[in-house]
């Protein structure tokens, strides 16, 4: 996992929370009791669902210290503690696991979601988004600069971090385990002041781990430079100097 700023990260925060807001009104339980956010991030996720059921029992995580640090800001009662997606061990089960843009991340979900689904009380639903940009400029761009030569060996890794197969790996990975399952994908077009903005939402996310693993300031420098570079040829202004930023994401829910 890349290393998180959370005040970069916020800095779209309204357009990274909606994804939430679509994922959780599309649940129906009544009236759950326990309910855990997984990679809670900044806490707008599990603001959300605080919103939506103030009266349950929340547990909120993320592998983030900076992160967690934002979220215990937030102004309601919940159980914040810190841990990666592959070290959290539940010793309670829950109405609601909640994942917002965070499993892309974490490899096996042939293994992982199976098991989420067995930490859920009958009943209860796993509710997960992930980015699905990577038929998008804004992926092809990033993953064509990082395999040229000169970046190769520093970012072969990175190329390689991020995982999301098509909807029907993971209807037959959950159908065993679920009683209902329910996917679609949806593509939100954020209006941007201009192509710099794009890199700037990039810097947040997905583009971490790449400037991560260059050497130091001036390659990176010049890595983002390029990037940029190749933004500008793929995202056009409008007339009046705002670019349109499509940006897909999947959601899945399987209830138990």
């Amino acid at each position: 996992m890349p290393k998180w700023d959370s005040t970069l990260y916020s800095k779209f925060i309204n357009e990274r929370t909606q994804p939430a807001y679509d994922l959780a009104s599309r649940i129906n339980v009544a009236n759950p009791k326990t309910i855990i956010d997984i990679g809670c991030g900044p806490g707008n996720s599990t603001l959300v669902l605080n919103k939506l059921w103030p009266d349950a029992d929340i547990s909120a995580f993320d592998g983030s210290d900076e992160m967690l640090k934002q979220a215990k800001e937030q102004p309601f009662k919940v159980n914040w503690f810190q841990s990666t997606v592959e070290d959290w061990n539940p010793t309670n089960t829950y109405d609601i696991i909640f994942s917002n843009a965070v499993l892309q991340w974490v490899s096996s979900h042939e293994i992982l979601l199976p098991h989420l689904l067995n930490t859920l009380n009958d009943g209860g639903v796993l509710a997960v988004q992930m980015p699905a940009h990577y038929n998008s400029p804004l992926h092809k761009e990033l993953i064509n600069l990082a395999k040229i030569p000169q970046y190769k060996e520093y970012t072969e890794s990175a190329c390689e971090q991020l995982s999301l197969k098509p909807p029907s790996y993971y209807y037959d990975v959950l159908k065993p385990v679920s009683s209902h399952i329910e996917m679609w994908e949806t593509q939100y077009i954020h209006i941007m002041d201009n192509v710099q903005s794009i890199l700037e939402w990039f810097r947040g996310t997905g583009l971490r781990p790449f400037m991560e693993a260059l050497p130091n300031n001036d390659i990176q420098v010049y890595f983002e430079k390029e990037l940029l570079k190749k933004y500008e040829e793929s995202y056009i202004p409008q007339k009046n100097g705002k670019v349109l930023f499509p940006f897909n994401r999947y959601f899945l829910i399987a209830y138990k």
